[in-house]
């Protein structure tokens, strides 16, 4: 679905009926395509008023104890796995994963865990395109 920044709400309902209570989106596209400005949207989109910003050098912020943000761009998955993070993804709420690669998409799957991908590719029309898959 292509969309532009005030439609990006479809998106979030999207997913919201997808994961009513939760659940693991792995984030991917290039540098300032729109990973975390769609976290800031989502958030907003379930009612929360929190400050959302790019987890870049923390790994993680936590919104509300509803909505984990991780990004895993200047650390590899190796690092996310030995910092315990793994674990994090049985708590209940919305887990948002930016730069999740191949191995840790074998991770997820090894472990049982269900996901859903969003690649965001920017548009000559300053709007994103957003393809959505399940595993």
């Amino acid at each position: 679905m292509i969309l532009s920044l005030s439609e990006i709400d479809k998106l979030s309902q999207e997913l919201q009926e997808l994961y009513p209570s939760g659940g693991i989106i792995l984030l991917q596209g290039d540098l300032a395509s729109g990973k975390t400005t769609f976290v800031k949207n989502f958030t907003k989109f379930i009612g929360l008023s929190c400050e959302v910003s790019s987890p870049t050098f923390s790994i993680m912020n936590s919104y509300d104890d509803k909505i984990f943000h991780y990004d895993i761009y200047n650390n590899s998955t190796t690092k996310f796995i030995e910092s315990g993070l793994l674990e994090n993804l049985e708590l209940e709420g919305y887990h948002f994963i930016e730069w999740a690669d191949e191995k840790f998409e074998e991770i997820l799957k090894t472990y049982g865990f269900r996901y859903t991908t969003i690649n965001i590719t920017p548009t000559n029309d300053n709007k994103r395109e957003y393809k959505l898959c399940t595993n």
